[in-house]
């Protein structure tokens, strides 16, 4: 008998034309089915110095993202140059241990300039105050910048994603790239495949890939539905009507110029032996390039993708 999937039941179903246009649903969940030993299988489109990275548990996830992080601020510092970080609010845990490596080692972070690569706002790229506990501004202040006390980095270096100052982001990076600083990029992958907030459907705008390519911005950006509903669980404590359907982003033209990238992927619950990021994980390294998926470029660049044990599968159902 021919199993019943969200492949052969969509057509005439609420869901039909809930996807970006361009998906290939039978695709997607080829790139799924793959066994777990495959999740290291090198594709052609991979730069040559990128590679996921396993972490047995989230605690290892978070120490081993935490530790890169820190390894590349700290070797910024030792070659003389400053540091350009585009820092991602989702996954949260590996700033803790950031933190941790950068006080023990004393890195002073006088050298580092961070950009928060996006924010929520309203239809007019207005974002929530500082002092908002949803604010990405927020988790910033409260999980990298204070805890490095005296070694963090200079208040006028802390950049964040609101309407006056996320469209200076190009000048700025580009004036300390012009300095010989070293780019480094931090990012988590969406339900949708979003890289910050720069969604599947925003490609309708762009003729093609080399179009795409060039973004660096949106201001007051539409969300996609599963955007809101996977924050509703992972920030928001599942009220869905204090998820905002609009966000500031930076878009490829940015974060597709790093020199270093380090990924996560971390959405596993092992009470329940709940996996809601395996496809994530699967799309990204084996899909190819396509700007219907933005987290399926990352593999071009040199870089790390830190992912949680379970999520490499199998995916296959259990009733949890």
């Amino acid at each position: 008998m021919e199993q019943i999937t969200l492949l052969n039941t969509i057509k005439g179903s609420r869901f039909e034309g809930f996807f970006p246009q361009a998906w290939d649903l039978k695709k997607l969940d080829w790139c799924c089915s793959r066994p777990p030993e495959e999740v290291y299988k090198r594709e052609k489109w991979w730069h040559k110095d990128f590679q996921p990275v396993c972490g047995d548990t989230l605690e290892d996830f978070n120490t081993l993202m935490g530790h890169e992080i820190a390894f590349q601020v700290k070797l910024a510092k030792d070659e003389g140059r400053q540091c350009i970080l585009i820092l991602s609010a989702g996954p949260m845990g590996m700033y803790r241990w950031a933190a941790e490596f950068l006080r023990r080692w004393n890195v002073d972070c006088q050298h580092l300039h961070g950009f928060n690569m996006d924010e929520w706002s309203d239809a007019q790229g207005n974002t929530l105050p500082p002092s908002n506990p949803g604010a990405f501004r927020n988790a910033m202040e409260k999980h990298l910048y204070g805890p490095l006390g005296a070694l963090t980095a200079p208040e006028k270096q802390r950049h964040f994603a609101t309407r006056e100052e996320l469209p200076t982001y190009p000048e700025r990076i580009g004036e300390l790239r012009a300095k010989g600083a070293k780019f480094v990029l931090i990012y988590g992958i969406g339900w949708c495949f979003h890289i910050a907030f720069w969604e599947p459907h925003f490609a309708e705008d762009y003729k093609d890939m080399q179009e795409w390519l060039k973004a660096t911005h949106r201001m007051a950006a539409k969300l996609h539905p599963l955007t809101i509903i996977q924050n509703s669980i992972t920030s928001f404590k599942s009220r869905m009507g204090l998820v905002p359907a609009r966000a500031n982003t930076i878009g490829p033209g940015i974060f597709m110029q790093a020199d270093v990238t380090i990924g996560g992927v971390d959405g596993y619950l092992p009470g329940r032996d709940m996996n809601y990021q395996g496809q994530a994980l699967w799309i990204t390294l084996k899909y190819g390039p396509d700007m219907w998926l933005p987290s399926s470029v990352m593999p071009q660049l040199p870089g790390k993708l830190f992912f949680v044990k379970p999520l490499a599968g199998p995916l296959e159902p259990e009733v949890n």
